[in-house]
């Protein structure tokens, strides 16, 4: 079964169900002022009002992030953990607060790509593609530029949040570049392989850090830990499909600005399975490491159970 895109009202909100937090963001008024205000603006206050509120409002998973956060960096002092827990929750804000403005974002004054013109002979090639990411800065955003930027047949996996009020709001935001999104379940893998076998040049786009039993399996951090879930979904597809894989996060910078980071397209054909786990587990290890004050899944994996990393991965 492929795993949704990580929703973050579904992800931070769903066990605490209408905090102020989502009440201030999932309803008709608030999209309409944050689609009316500029991007900057909207951004900021979101990152200011979750910094605020979602610390007090969601304990567990602050003290979970506070954990992990530990684990992974040893070498941060009560103050700069504190500062890049603060910037993390702030990044949440942000990613909600953005979402009625997704057109404006990928204007050029938000989104920019490492190395664009080599990016783009990858994605205006031949060929399928899987397109895989981590929940770092702003992966909708992700999403709306394979739509609506590049000239592929799309299809992804989400799962909107059981509240009626917030599901609306959240379709609403991605009307424009995920209404051909499979709902997750068992026949998502399906549909995304015919997708693909349809298409010459057929895209797909998944996220591997979803949340499955109580934890976060990828990235490994060192883990002794298999393929599982949708990093092993993907893996399956792309032999199936004879598609290539391409690693993508984005990152943020200051404010709603950021970079798209890539790396080269992993190819069934040339590399084993395990050699395309070890190179995905490496990369997104290192883009985790390099940005926990924008990764959700901080707050969703448990190293403090089960086989734990080493101590400062």
């Amino acid at each position: 079964m492929v795993r949704p895109v990580y929703d973050l009202a579904y992800a931070q909100c769903q066990p605490t169900a209408r905090t102020a937090l989502t009440v201030m963001f999932y309803n008709s008024l608030s999209y309409s002022l944050m689609r009316r205000l500029p991007v900057s603006a909207g951004s900021a206050f979101g990152g200011w009002m979750a910094g605020k509120l979602a610390p007090r409002q969601m304990p567990l998973r602050s003290a979970r992030a506070a954990r992990n956060l530990s684990i992974l960096r040893p070498d941060l002092d009560d103050a700069q953990a504190r500062a890049m827990l603060d910037r993390r929750w702030r990044n949440m804000g942000r990613f909600i607060a953005e979402l009625p403005s997704m057109d404006r974002l990928l204007e050029p004054d938000h989104l920019a790509i490492e190395d664009h013109a080599a990016y783009r002979a990858v994605v205006d090639g031949d060929g399928r593609l899987i397109v895989v990411s981590l929940h770092i800065g702003h992966w909708d955003l992700i999403a709306a530029h394979l739509k609506l930027q590049i000239e592929r047949p799309l299809i992804g996996v989400h799962q909107l949040p059981d509240d009626p009020t917030q599901a609306r709001m959240l379709a609403k935001a991605r009307s424009s570049y995920l209404e051909e999104a499979q709902s997750a379940g068992e026949g998502a893998a399906r549909k995304i392989l015919r997708h693909l076998s349809r298409h010459d040049r057929g895209f797909a786009y998944i996220l591997l850090d979803e949340r499955l039993d109580r934890q976060v399996a990828f990235p490994t951090f060192g883990r002794p830990l298999e393929p599982r879930g949708n990093v092993s979904i993907a893996l399956r597809l792309a032999r199936a499909s004879k598609a290539r894989i391409l690693p993508v996060y984005l990152a943020r910078g200051d404010g709603p600005r950021f970079t798209l980071r890539w790396h080269a397209p992993l190819d069934p054909a040339e590399m084993s399975q395990q050699a395309m786990f070890a190179a995905l587990d490496a990369w997104f290890g290192r883009a985790a490491l390099d940005h926990l004050d924008q990764w959700l899944a901080l707050q969703d994996m448990d190293l403090a159970q089960g086989d734990a990393p080493a101590q400062g991965v």
